[in-house]
């Protein structure tokens, strides 16, 4: 069956692996009979500090609009980002912190007196996420690291809004031999391909 699926390259150089995987993954997904559309973060322009909290509207850049809607428009929605010190870049962190927005792809619940709840509405339940992470360090050596590199994307961001999410992660992904990397490029083309 044949979804919409929005794209998001996380690296500000699509030049690199990520934007190899993102290419790889856009075409295995037009393959598919897919209808693709593809963001990538280098080329938007917006504000990525969220100056006061929510505390003050800060009006979203036409970039940011248009993510949003993609968002709400996709049945799918696939991001692609290296590990940067052991976390998305900062400019990823940011695309979030400005458009994840209360009432947007969530709601918190409110008691009869007007007052927040500590339950909230996830409202893009019913689609799906997809990750696909690039280190420099072997996945199985940053998940011994504290923390975990993927839960505050997986789980503080799409989770919480309701995405099922999976998880695909490649490294290290620097100096790559070239068999290795063609191998991963033609298993996420085939998650392309079939839309997962």
């Amino acid at each position: 069956m044949a979804k919409k699926i929005f794209l998001l390259l996380g690296h500000p150089d699509k030049s690199g692996i990520s934007g190899s995987f993102a290419d790889a993954y856009e075409q295995g997904a037009k393959e598919g009979g897919h209808e693709v559309v593809r963001m990538n973060i280098g080329e938007m322009t917006f504000d990525p500090i969220l100056h006061k909290g929510y505390r003050a509207m800060q009006e979203l850049e036409p970039d940011l609009k248009r993510f949003t809607e993609l968002v709400k428009w996709s049945d799918h929605f696939v991001i692609i980002h290296p590990v940067w010190w052991v976390g998305m870049p900062a400019i990823l962190k940011g695309l979030f912190d400005r458009a994840w927005l209360p009432g947007s792809e969530f709601r918190y619940m409110k008691f009869p007196s007007g007052k927040r709840s500590m339950f909230w509405h996830r409202l893009m339940r019913g689609k799906t996420a997809r990750i696909i992470i690039a280190s420099g360090t072997q996945p199985w050596l940053v998940r011994l690291l504290p923390g975990n590199v993927n839960a505050q994307l997986k789980w503080g961001i799409l989770w919480f809004a309701g995405f099922s999410v999976s998880t695909t992660w490649y490294g290290p992904s620097e100096n790559v031999p070239e068999p290795r990397k063609q191998r991963w490029l033609h298993k996420i083309r085939e998650l392309g391909r079939r839309g997962l």
